[in-house]
């Protein structure tokens, strides 16, 4: 690894680091004038981001899951458009679609594509599970190709990209549980919790005041963040890392040999080796985050479990017993040794 991070390290590289670590910080401080607490949160989302991916936002009603997602939007200078699911929502609602035009000097009739709101930077998916399966689908071909296909022809979406999508858990009523090729798309399922009082109180005063929230500043472009989605993949990670990553996503398979008891009793089914590419890029993000030139463990057991917890499914068992998934993976990583 000594060679890929003198690479890493060259004088162009580490201007552009540094304009990443400038960025990071001043979205942080843009976003924390208006959002209370919930910083792992936010620097889940900025690792969303920065890789590629797509991320689900768990949390009762009333966190403040929307207004996370505007504010995190504004910050970063992308273009934003919000969809609304609900139970009648159409596929069409979402991709958009094709419609007869008459030109009014020829007269001549012909199909004119009908952009829909996920063309844009940044979709928030609100509430993704109260709108049935088939529309839900509709995000699939979006958030895996970047492309939407309407009768036959594709239309490229913008670069970056990204699909924030908030849903209320599951046990709510008139909610859809997302079906697992989906879930699988998103990088994090990150859970928004309740505040602590400090931060309750801190709510109360800042947005029950006469006094107007000053505007959310962008602090970089589209341009400049697909430069550093691509820094991030160049950070240097170890052959044992790597493994590392490897060995903790093969345990979440009750038939593989790294499986933990835990698994093995309370789990159906484990991760693809879709979850090992997420936790590997997520880890390198977090490390240049944290003014890191290189990817350590903690990166990795730092991340495992937003990434994983949406992609290992407990059985009845666990239900039966009061474990939850988090319990589960947490007993995983525990037994799950770094390679030297």
């Amino acid at each position: 690894m000594s060679e890929a991070v003198e690479n890493f390290e060259s004088d162009e590289t580490r201007a552009l680091v540094e304009d990443f670590q400038m960025a990071i910080n001043n979205i942080r401080e843009q976003i924390r004038g208006t959002i209370v607490g919930q910083d792992e949160v936010v620097d889940n989302l900025l690792i969303t981001l920065f890789v590629g991916g797509h991320c689900l936002i768990t949390g009762m009603p009333g966190t403040a899951k929307t207004l996370l997602v505007h504010t995190l939007a504004s910050a970063l200078g992308l273009g934003f458009k919000r969809i609304q699911f609900t139970p009648d929502l159409m596929p069409t609602d979402i991709t958009g679609t094709d419609m007869v035009e008459e030109d009014q000097s020829t007269g001549k009739r012909e199909w004119r594509f009908i952009e829909g709101p996920v063309f844009t930077n940044v979709l928030l998916a609100d509430e993704i599970n109260r709108t049935p399966p088939k529309t839900q689908a509709a995000l699939l071909e979006a958030m895996q190709e970047k492309t939407v296909t309407v009768r036959g022809k594709n239309h490229t979406l913008d670069k970056p990209f990204i699909v924030l999508a908030t849903q209320n858990p599951i046990e709510l009523e008139g909610t859809y549980p997302l079906p697992e090729a989906q879930l699988d798309r998103f990088l994090f399922n990150v859970i928004l919790d309740y505040l602590d009082t400090d931060q309750e109180v801190a709510v109360i005063d800042r947005f029950t005041k006469s006094v107007e929230m000053p505007p959310v500043k962008a602090c970089t472009t589209a341009k400049e963040i697909v430069r550093f989605q691509s820094l991030v993949r160049e950070v240097p990670i170890s052959d044992s890392l790597n493994r590392y990553a490897v060995d903790i996503v093969r345990a979440t398979r009750p038939s593989d040999e790294l499986a933990t008891e835990m698994i093995k009793k309370y789990a159906n089914f484990g991760s693809s080796i879709r979850a090992t590419m997420n936790l590997v890029l997520a880890s390198k993000t977090r490390a240049l985050m944290q003014g890191r030139y290189h990817v350590q463990a903690e990166d990795i057991k730092a991340l495992a479990i937003p990434i994983l917890r949406h992609r290992v499914l407990p059985n009845y068992y666990a239900e039966s017993d009061g474990i939850n998934i988090d319990d589960i993976l947490a007993d995983l990583l525990t037994h799950v040794p770094v390679n030297e």
